[in-house]
């Protein structure tokens, strides 16, 4: 089954519209739920008030005064509450206060605008400069949410020697996840005697996460909650951390009103008020010897990471430990800090930080490359990683890595030496479109950073089912990456079984272990690994109980696992993660093993500009990547093309557009996306080389193409304009325009 293009599972279903999603499940009594929010960026709250004209007297309403628990979000820091109360601070502008609950919806958002803060505003913080500037001190002393240093030999002394010294700085902007479903949780609370039990169901991508907190927030033990993850329109991150907050909402109200209450974000709400890619700024400083050998990098990574702390230190994290990519150099300093601004969190994002630090790195290789007087392809070859090298936290890389290879394939199949030479003569013509090719080389690290995955402890099972099927036991979710289809063929294959014999159980904490996050390039490559080795155990089981010979049919199979359940009741295997001995990891000084393994690739791009309007339009994609054993080519090769669609958008036109803190352009009309149309053929390949860590070989794939698209197309652009600055993106029309006369005035 490993390496099968087995149709989606879930496919058909979604096709007549059969699966329930959030909205679509229905309790009986149920009521629906909204928030009230502040409006100001930054300030105290000194008191609510009720409007005439509502019958407050049917409604639910909840204050942070009602809450059973503690009134944080369980996270890596519970610095986040889930209500401001009165007399506490208020963070960003989208900040939940009151909870309001009844059975009319065109009552309920009469109501929730009848709602009025009274507010003492303060001065906020809205950038990153003004954060580093402590122009207002809004967290610790020094607005500073987690800071990071990467050590690697003594730069410093490198830079006064060097034949070529090089600086750059690179900004990237917010992006808006855009999933189809927004978010959405459904609540009830129930007694058992004495027993109060909170059941979430919801469309979230960490069941455990959740199920955390709600205990917390309600001061329960673990047996009284159960989370449940619906069928889910698309996540990319957005529904990693932010679930937690509603899911909390959602409950409070269940548990005040005492029926069942939904509560399901609209667009405008759902674009406003969750999280977002974190903005950043990147200064790069590198030295250089007479061949254009990478001497010492020096480089200041920072992200916004809004009023809280949430997922700030492992985006932070990802970013630090991609910033250097695929180049190996013998002097590195790395300086990462996520700062705090008055600007609702943000948080995971496909690619989480990865994607900011690299498209720093790989504009500013291009840069360097026109300075030095060396083709971007040159340089990079000169100074690529390979086997026996040492990355900037000392890791050795022991893989076989051959850039060249990939790098090779992709600029082959783009026709990448012939596209400049053409577009050279092209652009010397009076024409007004302007041509360019460019690429863009790196890295993806598999599975959580460090001693993420050892901390984690991961759990997931093999289930044998009465009619002789088994079934996969895990919490990782489907949110349209093909999660249920992958797992089966894994199982599928371990046991040598027609993938039919194999079920995945829904993400129910009632049901199944805690098996990690679906997030981080993780599920295939970790969780994937330890439903194989669940599964060789419980084929072991039967064979040691007589039950199976070494060699079988999938119908003896079939009736051994039957005759196992009718004899004991049930067949489980767990496996649980244990990090393998050679991996080493010092999360204090991030040295060492960063990751097991990292997938590879390298992604070139055609372009054209219109010097009438600045409008982009790329003609030409090409993704080479290696990822191990591709277990499904037709899923991987949907995740390579959905995640350069992704890619591309944020480097050409998602922009989010901020005002006093808020998000003003929180509507699919005006926050621009692409289309089909806007889009060229992308095309897809894959060199394999199996990794002994991953199941049937296989290691990460969902979050590297992300990575690698906007680099390729600003590298293309600055083929196609020349030697302007193209150091930000989204790279609009109008910042295109801008660059062009900055370059005439200089």
């Amino acid at each position: 089954m490993i390496g099968a293009p087995i149709t989606r599972r879930e496919g058909r279903a979604k096709l007549l519209g059969q699966p329930l999603y959030t909205d679509d499940k229905i309790l009986p009594g149920e009521i629906r739920g909204v928030t009230v929010r502040t409006h100001i960026p930054r300030g105290i709250l000194k008191g609510i008030s009720f409007g005439e004209g509502i019958p407050w007297e049917e409604f639910t309403v909840v204050t942070a005064a009602d809450i059973p628990g503690k009134n944080l979000v369980a996270s890596i820091v519970h610095d986040q509450p889930f209500l401001v109360e009165i007399g506490g601070t208020i963070s960003h502008p989208e900040q939940p206060v009151v909870l309001l609950a009844h059975p009319d919806r065109s009552l309920l958002e009469k109501a929730r605008r009848a709602i009025r803060l009274d507010v003492e505003e303060l001065p906020p913080v809205l950038d990153i400069e003004s954060a580093i500037e402590k122009a207002q001190v809004i967290h610790g002393s020094n607005n500073i949410l987690k800071e990071i240093l990467i050590d690697k030999g003594d730069p410093g002394p490198v830079f006064c020697s060097a034949v070529k010294v090089v600086e750059g700085e690179y900004r990237t902007g917010a992006q808006e996840h855009a999933y189809i479903e927004p978010n959405g949780m459904l609540a009830e609370v129930g007694r058992e005697g004495e027993r109060l039990t909170v059941t979430v169901y919801g469309s979230l991508q960490c069941p455990y996460y959740v199920h955390e907190a709600v205990k917390q927030l309600f001061g329960l033990p673990g047996d009284q909650v159960r989370v449940v993850a619906m069928e889910m329109g698309g996540a990319f991150g957005g529904k990693e951390d932010y679930p937690s907050v509603n899911a909390g909402h959602a409950a409070l109200l269940a548990w005040k009103s005492g029926k069942p209450v939904k509560l399901i974000y609209d667009r405008e709400e759902d674009m406003a008020a969750t999280t977002k890619r974190h903005p950043s700024r990147t200064r790069i400083k590198s030295a250089f010897d007479r061949d254009g050998l990478l001497l010492a990098l020096d480089i200041d990574f920072v992200l916004d990471g809004g009023a809280f702390v949430t997922l700030s230190p492992v985006v932070l994290s990802r970013g630090a430990l991609h910033a250097a990519s695929v180049y190996k150099c013998p002097n590195v300093r790395i300086h990462a800090r996520a700062v705090a601004t008055n600007v609702p969190p943000h948080g995971a994002f496909r690619g989480f930080g990865a994607p900011q630090s690299l498209f720093a790195i790989e504009r500013h290789m291009d840069v360097c490359a026109r300075e030095l007087g060396l083709t971007p392809l040159e340089l990079r070859r000169r100074n690529f990683l390979a086997i026996g090298d040492r990355m900037s936290t000392g890791q050795v890389v022991k893989e076989t890595v051959d850039l060249e290879a990939i790098v090779s394939r992709a600029l082959s199949e783009i026709g990448y030496e012939e596209k400049r030479r053409s577009f050279d003569a092209h652009n010397s013509s009076q024409s007004p479109i302007k041509r360019g090719v460019g690429f863009s080389v790196f890295l993806h690290g598999c599975g959580f950073t460090g001693g993420g995955e050892t901390y984690l402890a991961s759990v997931a099972g093999v289930k044998g089912l009465p009619d002789g099927r088994v079934s996969v036991l895990a919490a990782n979710t489907e949110m349209g990456q093909g999660k249920t289809t992958v797992f089966a063929q894994i199982v599928a294959s371990a046991l040598k079984l027609p993938v039919d014999m194999v079920d995945v159980w829904s993400a129910d904490t009632a049901e199944v272990p805690n098996s990690g996050p679906t997030v981080a390039s993780r599920s295939t490559m970790i969780v994937g690994k330890l439903i194989e080795d669940a599964a060789y155990g419980l084929k072991q089981s039967l064979i040691q109980q007589g039950l199976l010979e070494m060699t079988y049919t999938p119908e003896e199979f079939r009736e051994a696992v039957k005759t196992a359940v009718a004899r004991h009741g049930s067949l489980k295997c767990y496996s649980q993660y244990h990090k393998p001995p050679h991996i080493v990891w010092d999360d204090t000084t991030y040295k060492g093993d960063a990751y097991p393994t990292f997938s590879w690739a390298c992604y070139a791009a055609g372009v054209s500009v219109d010097m009438v309007t600045y409008e982009v339009k790329v003609d030409d994609f090409v993704a080479v990547q290696e990822v191990g054993r591709v277990v499904n080519p037709m899923l991987a090769t949907g995740q390579i093309e959905g995640g350069v669609a992704q890619g591309i958008g944020w480097g050409l036109w998602e922009e989010v557009q901020w005002k006093d803190g808020r998000m003003v352009n929180n509507q699919m009309t005006n926050y621009i996306i692409p289309t089909s149309v806007d889009l060229p053929r992308i095309r897809v390949a894959f060199l394999e080389n199996p990794h002994p860590a991953g199941p049937g070989g296989a290691k990460g794939i969902g979050e590297l193409p992300m990575d690698g698209p906007a680099p390729a197309v600003l590298n293309a652009l600055a083929h196609a304009l020349g030697p302007i600055r193209l150091d930000e993106i989204p790279m609009t029309p109008e910042r295109i325009l801008a660059r062009l006369e900055e370059a005439d005035r200089g």
